[in-house]
């Protein structure tokens, strides 16, 4: 698995938070009120971003975590770190979630060490700029569909039958999915694929009191563009061009995430929140 890993990325994704300066925000805002006691949740891409805020805050308000991430063992260590300083447990798992075999083992491994599944956050994913789409190559294009909407099948697959009543399943979308992005073509195709992945999974298991919704992120202060995932170009300007003129901080997204997953959202299936700076979608 490790030598795969080392193969397929090219570049410094997913790269590390603790590398950042300045660092992301991913400290919950307020205290908890025990929205998620009792429950468990599988949050991919846990080890940094917006996966580290969101199993934070999910730990703050009760919830064990199964912390699911590629290769930066320190930043996985560190989340779980925070998610045993809000009271909770947690386990980190290491893999690829592009490959099938991977969520069969996640799932296993959070059976073993929690016994059930309550949530399910699919937040995973890689982007790779490229300004002309003749530059992008065979092996980026399935690389990309592979992280991030394959291994949100292959997931969802996997913990299927351990699904009851009640359970939620969260995708991470994008604000390109809905503006599109004249450098992340593949990307952004990969989002439109998630929303729609999200309506119709939530139309299949909607009829057994299992909701899907998504979040759609704007520009977020996480490693994925500072490491490779954004051209020095847009870097420099990185969330200027939102009507709020920054970029958002993990913080700020994780409760859309929190809001999704627990009973407060008991009559939303199907949808999509959008905590993008002000920008205004369709959809």
């Amino acid at each position: 698995m490790t030598e795969t890993i080392e193969r397929i990325h090219e570049d410094a994704l997913p790269g590390h938070e603790s590398s950042l300066s300045p660092k992301p925000e991913w400290q919950p805002r307020y205290k908890g009120s025990d929205r998620l006691v009792g429950k468990v949740a599988i949050i991919t891409g846990a080890d940094s971003g917006i996966g580290r805020a969101v199993a934070a805050l999910y730990a703050r308000e009760g919830a064990d975590i199964a912390i699911v991430y590629l290769l930066e063992d320190d930043d996985a260590a560190e989340t779980k770190r925070i998610v045993e300083a809000e009271g909770r447990k947690a386990i980190i798992i290491r893999g690829d979630v592009g490959e099938r075999q991977f969520s069969d083992d996640i799932v296993t491994q959070t059976l073993k060490a929690f016994g059930k599944i309550d949530i399910i956050v699919n937040n995973a994913g890689e982007q790779h700029p490229d300004k002309d789409i003749i530059d992008i190559s065979e092996e980026q294009l399935r690389r990309t569909f592979q992280t991030n909407i394959f291994g949100m099948f292959f997931l969802v697959q996997a913990a299927r039958p351990h699904l009851k009543a009640g359970a939620a399943i969260v995708n991470c979308t994008s604000v390109t999915m809905y503006q599109g992005s004249s450098e992340l073509l593949d990307y952004s195709a990969t989002k439109g694929a998630i929303t729609a992945f999200t309506r119709s999974l939530s139309e299949n298991l909607v009829g057994d009191g299992i909701r899907v919704n998504a979040v759609a992120p704007g520009p977020i202060w996480t490693p994925l563009n500072p490491c490779g995932g954004a051209s020095p170009e847009k870097l420099e300007h990185f969330g200027e061009n939102t009507p709020m003129g920054r970029p958002g901080q993990p913080n700020e997204v994780a409760p859309a995430f929190l809001f999704l997953a627990c009973d407060d959202a008991s009559y939303m299936s199907g949808q999509v929140l959008h905590p993008n700076g002000g920008t205004i979608v369709n959809g």
